[in-house]
């Protein structure tokens, strides 16, 4: 690779990793919403004939009518059985626009609980991100932290008053974030910082704990919680003897999300891991694959400390928001390199961020080999198990994909993470449920109230997947790129699913104009390049 692109990389991972810290100023925010872009609110909105999916783990029903009002459901009619004619006369009227939703799915809108935003160099323009999320379906997104402090409150109210196409944005942030006092050094100024940011319209906070003092975890989450702020926390290997996921538990903490903290949690015969001698931290390759030693490490399924790790999570009511898509590649990273939709809407500096670099976060493909994909095969399994024995105790795991590293792209990397619930064993509405309930309720359940979308109920905003393909049957068809189906007619295959509307906050959003505009993108920023826009992205 010539320095210059070395270069190149190094910047584009220098940048996204001072990005969520606001240490970069030159992102581009969302683009203002074009007059052409999203038809709605209006003041009465049909959609006639669906079958719904309403997320709160019933059955799916229909033909249903659902009337919505601006932005809120104000009737959810089931208006006929399935083979017969609906007797017209009986179905809600009066309507300023309708949608012909015969045959078709609708599901509440997706929420994803684990979302950054990215930014230049990476992928410059946030609406590159909001674009690949309204086209699968997501119409929230918590992020943790979004992006910079100042820029993530200011996308959070265009958003909320629907001047750019984006999901709604539930804003986290990390602890010394935004304020000019310096790191948190002491209780009472972790406790200020809280107040201060609480003040600026922070929602929620988001622990890295490598550099966070127990003291200072449980006096922020302390405070968080008395002010109904949510909390989360990476739990990360640097710190993880001192703040496991069951110490995090017991200190109050919302939720975790990845893994880390898990398995440590219950270690069999060592208090710290037993790292490789020469393991070095600042070595991706190190960190990520030693990491799956866990497995081996850790008490077994069914073991008396295992269930107790289980029953005290349900006792504390912990969400656990696992983010496996951006594990997945350790297991198969052939797969994840050649994933369908890299050439067509992955940008070319996207390509660059993901490319093995010693100095990019996530890109520590120095040597990845068989080896490995064999010891994260197995962390999986033990992983997925615990997973699964949580979510049938009652436990409420919630959808989240941390795309924009590791060959996950935005969009694409959450519907993933449904597809790897299932492999965790929730049935298919169970994965709804995480994927809409479940997250609404994480972020809403600390504050006393009841979350306003989630569900298609009256009274609930108007976030809304519509397609024309169950995805109860086959989880693809929500991706962008759609599944792959024999057409018997033709004895050809042929391209079935990908979402055909996505509403937000009552406005009707086509998400296969939204992938084009994608496409464009990245043609664009190719010829920027001096590339032919139609070629694949290069391989090594």
């Amino acid at each position: 690779m010539p320095s210059r692109h070395i270069l190149r990389t190094s910047l584009f991972a220098l940048a996204t990793l001072l990005l969520p810290f606001g240490l970069l100023g030159q992102t581009v925010p969302g683009q203002d919403r074009g007059a052409d872009e999203g038809d709605g609110p209006y003041d009465r909105l049909i959609i006639r004939g669906a079958i719904v999916i309403d997320g709160t783990g019933a059955p799916p029903a229909g033909p249903t009518d659902i009337v919505i009002e601006g932005n809120r459901i104000v009737q959810v009619q089931t208006v006929g059985y399935p083979g017969v004619d609906i007797n017209e006369d009986a179905r809600p009227d009066g309507a300023d626009h309708e949608i012909d939703a015969h045959g078709m799915y609708v599901l509440p809108g997706f929420i994803d609980n684990h979302a950054h935003a990215g930014g230049a160099p990476k992928n410059p323009e946030l609406s590159y991100a909001y674009k690949l999320w309204l086209a699968h379906g997501v119409t929230t997104v918590r992020g943790v932290a979004l992006t910079g402090f100042d820029l993530s409150l200011e996308e959070q109210a265009r958003s909320e008053a629907n001047e750019i196409v984006a999901p709604r944005i539930v804003n986290y942030q990390r602890p010394s974030s935004g304020w000019d006092r310096g790191t948190i050094d002491s209780p009472e100024m972790g406790r200020e910082w809280v107040r201060w940011a609480h003040e600026q319209g922070v929602e929620g906070i988001k622990f890295h704990t490598h550099a966070m003092e127990p003291h200072l975890f449980e006096a922020i989450v302390d405070e968080a919680n008395e002010l109904g702020m949510g909390t989360t926390a990476h739990l990360s290997q640097p710190r993880v003897t001192h703040m496991n996921a069951r110490d995090a538990a017991r200190a109050g903490l919302t939720g975790m999300t990845h893994f880390y903290g898990l398995l440590e949690s219950l270690m069999k015969d060592h208090q710290i891991q037993p790292y490789r001698l020469d393991y070095n931290y600042q070595n991706e390759q190190h960190r990520f694959a030693q990491v799956a030693d866990l497995w081996r490490l850790s008490y077994d399924r069914g073991s008396d400390a295992w269930n107790e790790l289980i029953d005290e999570f349900i006792e504390l009511d912990f969400f656990i928001n696992p983010t496996m898509t951006i594990y997945e590649a350790n297991r198969d990273v052939m797969r994840s390199r050649e994933a369908e939709w890299h050439d067509r809407y992955t940008l070319p500096s996207m390509w660059d961020f993901y490319t093995p670099d010693r100095r990019a976060h996530g890109s520590y493909w120095f040597y990845w080999g068989t080896e490995e994909e064999a010891e994260w095969r197995a962390f999986y399994r033990k992983w997925m198990d615990f997973l699964q024995d949580y979510h049938r105790a009652g436990g409420r795991l919630t959808a989240g994909a941390d795309a924009g590293f590791i060959y996950k792209n935005y969009g694409f990397g959450y519907i993933e993470e449904l597809e790897l619930l299932r492999e965790v064993g929730l049935h298919p509405l169970e994965v709804i449920q995480s994927a809409t309930l479940y997250p609404a309720q994480e972020i809403y359940e600390v504050r006393g109230e009841q979350p306003p979308m989630g569900s298609i109920e009256v009274g609930k905003l108007a976030d809304l997947v519509i397609l024309d393909e169950n995805p109860l049957e086959n989880l693809k068809v929500l991706y962008g790129t759609g599944a792959v189906k024999l057409d018997d007619d033709t004895g050809q295959p042929t391209r079935v699913g990908g979402i055909v509307y996505t509403v937000k906050d009552g406005i009707i959003y086509d998400a296969r104009q939204l992938l084009e505009d994608v496409a464009e993108m990245v043609r664009q920023q190719k010829i920027e390049r001096g590339m032919d826009p139609d070629a694949p992205l290069p391989r090594y």
